[in-house]
């Protein structure tokens, strides 16, 4: 088992009744980036979206980016 982050922006727009199309008019950040992190598919993190990301929705970064667990892929799995 380890952690990784996890993207809570579904839950944040969600619980606000925001879509991503909306959200991305509100903070002027691309539309895509901010699917990626909805989804929680995004690779990584850029610093300043993160940070127009919390101003916008006036979070702090540990509301947005959450540690989880997860189980790690056996080497044996990877192929």
């Amino acid at each position: 088992m380890g952690q990784r982050v996890k993207s809570n922006l579904k839950v944040i727009l969600d619980e606000r009744g925001i879509s991503i199309r909306k959200f991305a008019e509100m903070s002027g950040l691309q539309y895509e980036t901010l699917r990626r992190l909805y989804n929680d598919t995004a690779m990584q993190y850029q610093r300043d979206t993160i940070g127009k990301i919390c101003e916008t929705l006036e979070i702090e970064i540990d509301e947005l980016l959450i540690l989880i667990e997860h189980a790690k892929q056996k080497e044996d799995d990877q192929f």
